[in-house]
Parts: C-alpha cells; sequence; structure tokens
C-alpha cells in the first residue's frame, strides 16, 4: 500500500444525485454487482444515505446513494432532501445522473444547490439506451456551454453495459491517495437490519399503488440469525386504518403478497432461507411528526 513512503491506493466518498428516478439505485446495484441500494419506478423510494462500496484498481470507491433531490414539502421530505445536500457536502467528489431526454433546468438546479459547496462533479448521462444516437450527441453538444463546470461527461446505459469502465476510471482519478478506508470484502457499511427493511419496503412499492409506499414505514423487531436461516420479524407501519385493510388486502392476500416478493429478494441477499413474519400497524400521522420521524431514524 506504501511505495517508498508514497501511499498508492485512493479512496474516498462518491455522492450520487439526480432528480427521483434518475437512476441511481439501478446504476449502483449494477456498479456493485448485487442488488443493494432500492429500486422503484416511483419516485423518492430511497429516503436514506447509504454507502456502496466498490474496488477499482487501486481505488477504493464509497458511493453514496442519496433521495432524489426534488421541493422539500413535509416533513418527510425535507429530511430527504436534507440527506442528499448533507451528502454532496461531505463527499471528495459528485456523480450527478441526467436522464438524456431531461432538460438541462435539472442540471442547473443541481449547480445551484452546489454553489456553495463547489464540489468537483462528473455528469453520467443516463438511460442512453432509450434513444437515437443523434438524440446523445445533440444532448452532450447542450451540455458543452457548462464544460468548465463539471470533469467529465459520461453516457450510460445499464441495460447495454455502457460507460461502467469510462465511470470508474474517471472517479478514480479524482479520489484522494489514502489507505483503504474499509475492509476490501465489504459491499456496503449498513447492517443487514437495514438491508431487509429496504428490501420490505421495496416490495411495498412494487405491490402497492397510490399513497401506500409514501406514508408507509418498516420496522424489524427482531432478526434470529443462524448458519442456513434467518428469521425476521417485522412491522409495516401506516398512517391510516384503510391502508391497513389495502395492504392486508382480502383474505390477507395482499401482506402475502408482499411477504413473498420480500422473502425472495431477502433469500437472494443473504444466500440464506428466510423465515418472514410480517404485521401491520397504524401509527397515525407518523411522517408529518417529528418524534415519530426520530423513532424511524429521519432526524430532521
Amino acid at each position: 500500500m506504501f511505495n517508498n513512503g508514497k501511499i498508492d491506493t485512493k479512496a474516498g466518498f462518491v455522492a450520487v444525485v439526480g432528480r427521483p428516478n434518475a437512476g441511481k439505485s439501478t446504476i449502483l446495484n449494477y456498479l456493485v454487482g448485487e442488488k443493494l441500494a432500492m429500486v422503484s419506478k416511483k419516485a423518492q423510494a430511497t429516503r436514506k444515505r447509504m454507502n456502496i462500496i466498490v474496488m477499482h484498481e487501486n481505488a477504493q470507491i464509497i458511493f453514496v446513494d442519496t433521495p432524489g433531490i426534488h421541493e422539500k414539502e413535509r416533513l418527510l421530505n425535507k429530511f430527504m432532501l436534507d440527506e442528499a445536500l448533507k451528502a454532496m457536502g461531505d463527499a471528495d467528489l459528485i456523480v450527478f445522473l441526467a436522464p438524456v431526454t431531461d432538460k438541462l433546468s435539472e442540471y442547473e438546479k443541481f449547480l445551484t444547490l452546489n454553489e456553495a459547496r463547489n464540489t468537483r462533479h462528473i455528469v453520467v448521462l443516463t438511460k442512453i439506451d432509450h434513444v437515437k444516437q443523434r438524440d446523445i450527441l445533440k444532448k452532450l453538444g447542450e451540455y458543452q456551454k457548462y464544460q468548465d463546470r463539471f470533469e467529465a461527461i459520461i453516457p450510460f446505459s445499464v441495460n447495454k453495459k455502457v460507460g461502467k469502465k469510462p465511470l470508474l476510471d474517471e472517479i478514480a482519478k479524482h479520489l484522494p491517495e489514502s489507505p483503504f478506508l474499509y475492509d476490501t470484502e465489504i459491499l456496503t457499511t449498513e447492517n443487514i437490519r437495514d438491508i431487509y427493511k429496504e428490501l420490505i419496503r421495496e416490495s411495498i412499492f412494487e405491490n402497492l399503488s397510490d399513497e401506500i409506499p409514501y406514508e408507509s414505514d418498516v420496522t424489524i423487531e427482531k432478526i434470529e440469525e443462524s448458519e442456513t436461516m434467518d428469521k425476521v420479524y417485522a412491522t409495516i407501519v401506516v398512517e391510516k386504518e384503510t391502508q391497513k385493510g389495502m395492504i392486508v388486502g382480502q383474505r390477507g392476500a395482499g401482506i402475502k403478497r408482499v411477504g413473498k416478493l420480500a422473502r425472495e429478494q431477502m433469500e437472494y441477499f443473504s444466500g440464506k432461507k428466510i423465515y418472514l413474519d410480517l404485521h401491520v400497524s397504524v401509527k397515525k400521522g407518523w411522517s408529518k411528526n417529528r418524534e415519530s420521524l426520530e423513532e424511524f431514524g429521519y432526524i430532521v
């Protein structure tokens, strides 16, 4: 790690930011090669920062997955925006995700938010498989008026497997020289409890529509771990009795669907059998109440 007194490794924190649904979690899962970050087609699924670690040649890149940058409305949204801004302020580098079909106004909003910090950043043009080559070139041309603001702009597609090495190479160039900050074998600093919670939340997003996913959260009451099986006892918390009825569904069909997908994802992640004991409880107005938000780990 040291070469004649000189550190020959790099390590640093890279905040991944963009509007809701820009593809942050999808790209991070692709880069790390595992399903760690929550993926949902619905906006604002990610609520808290999450560290995902990618080793690339002599660099340890600690990606920080963030909630989407959006206007703050209620308390929970304010927490989510604050999480994204803190990650930007603490990072060595920012990766700004810009879907190729977006107008430049989203990027201009980001530049305004980053003005005070002036953290160096790379623009990643996402979802390029959705458009023709000429549209990609046109969009690259539009960004040229800001070329003195970003370090690089990289077209990227998870579906077509385009952009991974150029992005990791570019990130590594800008990280500080440093010994590795974490064990090189670990993929995330999150504990198993938080990952299981996020997988259950993702199943709620996938199986239920309208306001329920946004007004629900999950508490992991207990995990009993063994070599071959984890027993997970969890509660879905909602704001209204009607929401509880919709999650449970007729003859328990709804909660069975949520539990089945969550269990499959937990087994895929852990490589073990999962016993999932899932219940629903009502805590009126939790997402608008400061004390409740603190109980769920959303410090505002």
